[in-house]
Formats: C-alpha cells, sequence, structure tokens
C-alpha cells in the first residue's frame, strides 16, 4: 500500500501555476513563444509606424548562404552553419563543442499590416536584419475633424 497522498486541491495549484505562466508570457508574439530558447538563429522582433523589424544574430555566416522568404504572412529565416575546423595538428581533439553546427530554420508569423512586397533585408557583423514594411492603410494618420 502507498503512503503517497495528495491534496484535495492540488488540481486547483496546477491550474493557479498554468495562468501564472500564461500572463508570464502573454507579452511575447505567439511566435516566440512556442519556439525553444536555444533555437538558432535567435531572433528580436519590433515594429515602428513604417516597418516590422527582425533581427536575427547569426554571425560567421556567409551572406549568400542565407535564405530568407515570405509566404502567406510567414517569414522563414534558413541555411546552414559550416563546422570551423582547427588550424592545427592531427593530434588536435576538441574535448567540448558549443557553436551550433548544422542546417536551421526559424519561421516568424508576421502581423496582420506586414506588406510582403516591401521587404529589405542585409547582413553586417554577423546580424540579419530584415525589415518588411507596412501596408498605407494600417500606418497612423491624423483625421481632421470638420
Amino acid at each position: 500500500m502507498s503512503d503517497l497522498f495528495f491534496d484535495a486541491n492540488l488540481l486547483g495549484e496546477l491550474d493557479r501555476l498554468q495562468r501564472q505562466m500564461t500572463n508570464l508570457f502573454a507579452g511575447f508574439p505567439a511566435s516566440l513563444r512556442a519556439t525553444r530558447f536555444d533555437a538558432f538563429p535567435p531572433i528580436n522582433i519590433g515594429t515602428t509606424d513604417e516597418s516590422v523589424e527582425i533581427v536575427a544574430f547569426a554571425p560567421g555566416l556567409d551572406p549568400a548562404t542565407i535564405d530568407v522568404s515570405i509566404d502567406k504572412g510567414l517569414l522563414t529565416i534558413s541555411g546552414e552553419r559550416k563546422r570551423i575546423e582547427p588550424e592545427s595538428s592531427d593530434e588536435t581533439r576538441v574535448y567540448a563543442e558549443e557553436r551550433f553546427v548544422g542546417a536551421f530554420r526559424r519561421v516568424v508569423e508576421l502581423p496582420q499590416p506586414a506588406d510582403p512586397d516591401k521587404v529589405n533585408a542585409r547582413y553586417v557583423d554577423g546580424c540579419l536584419t530584415i525589415s518588411v514594411g507596412k501596408s498605407e492603410a494600417s500606418k497612423p494618420r491624423s483625421i481632421t475633424v470638420q
């Protein structure tokens, strides 16, 4: 026979914990909440009145090997990060590797006002910066009261 007893309010406590976790992550876009924290490349997403700004931190990549595409409101960043071999003799043995190596793919859901025809991407100092313009109808404007 087991000596394990559950408090009658265990399910209530689990429900409370779930509500607290939901509130904790409520400010993040759904596309970021759904990804692992160790996903590559890590990204930041922000917005201005004119555009949606995405910065992917991907040092050590050749810009020609990075693929950026938009389809049905989803921005996809993909590519492959190659292994860097040490420049020493055959006697070198690796005992720790922390640098991500291999194919990667990140998909970000863009907000409704993003215009897929207004995209600019540049790679500088290990950062891929993607700017997606907003549609004219979604931009703030002043309305004259008559």
